[in-house]
């Protein structure tokens, strides 16, 4: 009976969890076979005894991982956003009630699925968010350093390297501004903010030596407004430009289209979505700014004609419109050159070759 049961498994609805997973396991028809916890050491062998069948997982802590497991037993995956789950769970929220929603999620025709990234995609987004914290932590303490400093009336100007000159001189005997005894304080205030320095010096190292180790990355970077932190994140993040149908449904992907509330045929068009992967758009949105700002000086400098797509934005749009519009504008452009991995950008804005333009309105992909 329970061989016949078995072979019966067409769709697997899996729950993660960091001890007790729960399955649910559904027919061609979409009626219920099994439902049960498993321990986490019972996972691979209770698939392994599974034929070949459909896998749903949330996108979520350790998906990725479990999904290359599966996908080396012969199954097929296919990871969801948590949000495109919700609407299929019956009643109240339990592990059971999540594990056949997913299941049920994952049958549906207009689904749309996260792509299971690599190893080595994981560990250069992981580099990514361990430079994200140590940036954060610096900007924490160096907030730390001007407050207390403050409280001796001692003002530093901003940026980084204006501290690190008023830190250096306050360990100077002659300085009379600060009191003896708030002098070891700022000394070891400095070594910390030395030392996260040498961090975050240590993991854009490691981005750059991986950048040039990647030809598609470096493509990338040839872009205006795309250096090596986009560059790398975007190849870390997107595995097959192929699955956004146009260059727009990528940017509508990582939130920088407009948000839509349209009813009865009215369009009404609001400020960008900002959804997605908000890491990604943010760098693509500071390479635009540094783009923006490059073009307003050129232009006072008279260096560049003050004329153009982005000379007539900024003539007609607020600045941040601007550099939105630039930054959509980079993405549509580095999605041309993912899609089409024979392509290189030219010095106009454009990929060498004309860009075809999609027709059909499809969804979204989940980013």
């Amino acid at each position: 009976m329970k061989e016949l049961t078995t072979k019966a498994v067409a769709t697997v609805g899996l729950d993660l969890a960091k001890t007790v997973f729960q399955v649910h396991g559904v027919d061609e028809s979409g009626r219920r076979v099994f439902g049960r916890s498993l321990k986490r050491a019972e996972v691979m062998g209770f698939f392994a005894s599974l034929p070949p069948c459909l896998v749903g997982m949330q996108a979520c802590s350790g998906a990725h991982h479990w999904a290359r497991q599966l996908m080396a037993l012969g199954h097929e995956v296919k990871l969801i956003a948590p949000q495109y789950v919700r609407p299929y769970v019956k009643r109240q929220k339990t592990d059971a009630n999540d594990a056949a929603a997913i299941a049920e999620a994952v049958r549906r025709p207009h689904m749309r699925f996260v792509a299971i990234k690599t190893v080595e995609q994981q560990v250069v987004l992981a580099q990514h968010r361990v430079r994200e914290g140590l940036l954060k932590q610096r900007t924490a303490l160096s907030n730390r350093i001007r407050g207390l400093m403050a409280e001796f009336g001692v003002v530093v100007p901003l940026g980084m390297r204006a501290l690190r000159e008023r830190l250096a001189q306050a360990a100077a005997p002659l300085d009379g501004e600060l009191p003896e005894a708030m002098r070891p304080v700022l000394a070891q205030l400095y070594e910390q903010l030395r030392a996260l320095e040498k961090d975050i010096g240590q993991t854009e190292l490691a981005l750059q030596q991986w950048h040039r180790a990647s030809e598609t990355s470096k493509r990338l970077a040839e872009t205006p407004g795309v250096g090596y932190l986009t560059a790398t994140a975007t190849v870390a993040t997107v595995n097959d430009a192929r699955q956004y149908r146009s260059a727009r449904q990528f940017g509508a992907a990582l939130g920088i289209t407009p948000r839509q509330h349209s009813s009865a045929g009215r369009i009404v068009l609001g400020g960008i979505s900002r959804q997605g992967d908000s890491y990604l758009r943010q760098l693509y949105i500071h390479g635009a700014r540094a783009v923006v700002n490059a073009h307003e000086r050129r232009v006072q400098q008279h260096t560049a004609a003050a004329a153009g797509w982005l000379h007539d934005i900024l003539k007609r749009r607020p600045k941040n419109v601007a550099i939105v519009a630039q930054a959509h504008r980079t993405m549509r452009i580095v999605w041309a050159l993912l899609a089409h991995p024979e392509r290189r950008f030219d010095a106009q804005f454009k990929p060498t070759r004309p860009k075809a333009s999609p027709t059909e309105q499809a969804s979204v992909p989940a980013a």
